[in-house]
């Protein structure tokens, strides 16, 4: 008797030992070997509020962190506690080094004045920005926000040029970049669907940088040489991919990992007008893939839109509802999402300066279809305007 429970005792030890290894594979790498987990711990602490998702659940600061706008109920830019503006502050707050920013517009005091208090106490602060809707945009009334910065003595400047210098990125100590769709405004953050996600990597920060210090010097648009094949790396064991337009061709490779889709593919977008993407879409659905997608509703009935192609292709789309706008750029690719500043035009891909992340992980996957189905169960379920042959 007595071997018998020394027996199960060493079995229950094995086991226990086998699920706290796994655990940790898990909660480390977002890797479920055996599906143990997928269910329950991909999912965010109900506990958490709406916009804030940390990439571990052990209480501890992960590699990632997502974060989404919630203009149903945090609407109010007099009230920033919970918002993607508070949480931005505070990594101004904790910056020691440096903050390089590349960011099209701007409108919100607070961070103007964390920004100047970093500069005050020695941080490294310079903002690259777009000349229409940054610097000359500034002048407008409630503005005035880069006028504060430059009269504390932080540089910013823009590109000096008719297309756009769209990016939406921060880097924080040469380790910590913030990206996203999501621009530094009231309307960005307050009325707008957009999202945000930080990763902690010296090696993506490293990417993002080479481009800060290209803008920098005057390298925009086409100057700007191509490294796209040193941008990617893989954090914990999961792939990261970063690309900048116009030099990386950055929609040939969301073409191609759309291409790869097998189980789905789920897209939000402020402006889809390229064809070839849309066409890549239609493929994947013809072979069985599960395709869905919402569009912005304003221009989403122009000729120019691919609603229209994906529509009556008998894909299911639909015109979000936010009475604002949908502004997110997100494609979801079974466990890959696609994020950051480019729309799905031409003009994006081939003039503006943008930026994006191609991750593949679960969990923060799971994140982005959270997000999805919350937009799309706030869009009208008939699309208006569109007349199929």
């Amino acid at each position: 008797m007595s071997k018998r429970r020394s027996s199960r005792s060493t079995l229950t030890l094995i086991l226990l030992a086998v699920m706290v290894a796994l655990a940790f594979i898990y909660t480390t790498t977002g890797e479920d070997p055996l599906g143990l987990f997928t269910t329950t711990a991909s999912l965010p602490p109900s506990d958490l509020p709406p916009t804030f998702f940390p990439g571990t659940q052990t209480g501890q600061p992960g590699w990632w962190e997502v974060y989404f706008t919630d203009p149903l109920n945090l609407n109010d830019p007099s009230r920033i506690a919970g918002s993607i503006e508070e949480k931005l502050i505070s990594y101004i707050e904790a910056a020691r080094a440096s903050i390089h920013i590349a960011s099209f517009e701007f409108d919100l005091t607070p961070v103007a004045e964390a920004l100047i208090a970093a500069h005050a106490r020695g941080v490294d602060v310079r903002w690259v920005t777009d000349d229409e809707s940054g610097l000359e945009a500034d002048l407008d009334p409630q503005h005035g926000q880069f006028a504060m910065l430059q009269v504390a003595g932080i540089e910013v400047r823009d590109d000096a040029r008719t297309a756009l210098m769209h990016n939406k990125f921060w880097i924080f100590d040469g380790y910590i970049t913030w990206t996203g769709s999501t621009n530094v405004t009231e309307n960005g953050i307050f009325k707008q669907d957009n999202n945000t996600i930080v990763i902690r990597s010296s090696e993506v920060a490293a990417m993002y940088e080479r481009e800060f210090q290209e803008m920098w010097e005057g390298q925009s648009g086409i100057t700007s040489p191509s490294t796209a094949d040193l941008q990617h790396t893989t954090i914990d064991g999961t792939p990261v991919q970063v690309l900048f337009s116009p030099e990386d061709g950055v929609v040939n490779f969301v073409i191609e990992r759309v291409g790869q889709a097998q189980g789905f593919i789920r897209f939000m977008a402020f402006s889809f007008t390229d064809y070839p993407l849309a066409a890549a879409m239609l493929a994947r659905a013809e072979a069985g893939v599960d395709v869905s997608g919402v569009f912005e509703r304003v221009g989403s009935d122009t000729e120019h839109a691919e609603l229209r192609t994906l529509h009556c292709g008998g894909v299911p789309v639909r015109q979000d509802g936010n009475p604002s706008f949908l502004h997110h750029k997100v494609i979801i690719v079974d466990d890959t999402v696609i994020t950051g500043s480019l729309n799905y035009s031409s003009n994006a891909d081939e003039n503006n300066d943008e930026n994006v992340i191609i991750i593949t992980n679960p969990s923060i996957a799971m994140l982005y279809l959270r997000e999805f189905e919350r937009v799309w169960s706030q869009a009208p379920a008939t699309v208006e305007g569109i007349q199929c042959p």
